[in-house]
Parts: C-alpha cells; structure tokens; sequence
C-alpha cells in the first residue's frame, strides 16, 4: 500500500469564478485522501480560485511534493497552465526547496473504462445492456482538440467490450452533437454519461438543455441559490425520461465517481514506478 508521511500531494484542479460546484470534487476527493493518512500533507490548487497554484507551494512544508492534475484530458491546461504556473520544467523540478514531481492527469488512467461503465449501470439499474445506446459526452472545442480525443478513446475501449449495443462520443461544440442523441441512437434505451470532472454549468445546465429534458438551465430558473441547487439535483433524481419515443437515463459527471480517490493514488504509484531507478 502507498505511504508517503515525508511527502504531500497536491490535487491541481481548474475551478472557476462563476461556479462554486466547479471545485467540489478536488476538494472532495483531497479530503478522502487526506482521511487515509497516506501522506503528510494533502492539498488542493486551483487555475480560476484559491488557493491559486502559483502561491501554493507557499502553504506545502513538506520538501517531497507530487502534483497530480485533476483534469480529464491532456492538453492545454495539464501541458501548458499547470506547469507555467508551479513553475515546472520536467518531471521533476527543483522549486524552491520543493522537489515537485509532475504525475499524469486522472484522465489518462486506464480505470477510467471501469468507472464510466459503473457510472452508466448505476444510473440505469437493470436495463438491458444489449438494448442500450451508451453515450460519453465531452465539451469539443476547435481550441483543444484533446477535449474529444479522451472521449473518443474511452467509446473505443468500452465498444470493444460488446456489452452496449452501441457506444457513442457526442460533443456539447462540435460534431456528433449531442443535442441530436435521438438521431444518433438506434436503441430503445440510452444512457448519457458527462465525461466532465465536475457537476457544472454544463453537466446540470447545459446539456440537459441540449438533451431535452430541460428547456432552460435549472440554474437559471430562479435566483434562490437554495432554488437553484434543488433545480440541479432533480436533473439527476428524475430519471428515467420518457423523451423522443425513447427511454433516457442521465447520470452525473465522472469526476465525481469516489474511484478517483484510487486513481489520484494509482497516478502517484506510477509516477514512482517510471522515475525510481
């Protein structure tokens, strides 16, 4: 089992100006960590909130330092953002008096197959697999092409299984849109899984606009904030919807999936197994 008391852990994650959800899981799954007294320290770094990554190597006290990025694609943010901001050149860096190792994004792990099936059996308990359209949603964007790329590789792994009739990727921005789930499906049932680290704008607002089982962003449909939040869960806890003369079953983002507690593990593991001669 992995224990590393001399280190700490930092969790880097997006977050956002606009949207309190946005940061939930990283702190969520710092505190499960931090539960299993793995390490000496446990902390959680953000690009849009506090605490910011580039002033949080200030508040780490531990000189062994491993950051893992809580991002589901590799692109931009993992390759570019994160590094320029702790100040990262390779694997490892000296910063400071941190020796800072950089690990994978949760994203890259292999268990991110399991966890979407597991996702997507949850949400529709007992529905027949073989007459099921699975769908993994990502954002597609022209500015990051590695934002369909995970998408498309976790349909490949999960198609080649054979337990869904058919798996699908569909996008919020770009082609298979996801807003034309009706016309892309063949089966009776479908199944969409957000393939998003947190429950945001677009997971409880955005795509069940573009689904049909919202016409406006729960969000959106009062400015009670306690309104607001009932709004968003009762996106997830109506399900099944009886949509386009099909069955539709509409689960929460992945990154909330508890499992990513074990993968921030596995990352740091491998981190160890590529670099310790």
């Amino acid at each position: 089992m992995l224990q590393k008391p001399d280190s700490a852990l930092i969790i880097a994650g997006h977050g956002s100006t606009l949207n309190p959800d946005s940061s939930a899981p990283t702190w969520n799954l710092a505190e499960e960590i931090r539960r299993r007294g793995i390490f000496g320290e446990v902390h959680c770094a953000f690009w849009k909130e506090e605490p910011s990554l580039r002033q949080v190597l200030h508040c780490v006290d531990r000189e062994d330092v491993y950051v893992v990025p809580n991002f589901i694609s590799e692109g931009y943010f993992t390759k570019t953002v994160v590094p320029r901001e702790l100040g990262l050149g390779d694997a490892v860096t000296r910063v400071g008096r941190h020796s800072v190792k950089y690990c994978e994004p949760v994203g890259n792990h292999p268990r991110m197959t399991e966890l979407l099936l597991k996702r997507a059996a949850e949400i529709a308990p007992g529905v027949p697999s073989g007459e099921t359209s699975l769908f993994i949603v990502g954002h597609g964007t022209d500015l990051n092409e590695n934002s369909a790329v995970a998408a498309k590789r976790e349909v490949d792994r999960i198609a080649a299984l054979g337990r869904y009739r058919e798996v699908l990727n569909a996008y919020m921005e770009e082609a298979p849109l996801i807003a034309e789930w009706d016309r892309l499906a063949t089966s009776p049932n479908v199944v969409v899984v957000p393939f998003f680290i947190s429950d945001g704008l677009h997971s409880y607002e955005d795509i069940p606009v573009l689904l049909g089982i919202a016409t406006e962003s729960p969000g959106a449909a009062s400015a009670s904030c306690n309104a607001a939040g009932a709004g968003r869960a009762s996106v997830f806890a109506n399900n099944p919807y009886r949509l386009r003369e099909r069955t539709l079953y509409y689960a929460s983002s992945i990154g909330t999936e508890a499992g990513f507690a074990d993968v921030i593990l596995d990352q740091v593991a491998a981190f160890d197994a590529r670099h310790t001669a």
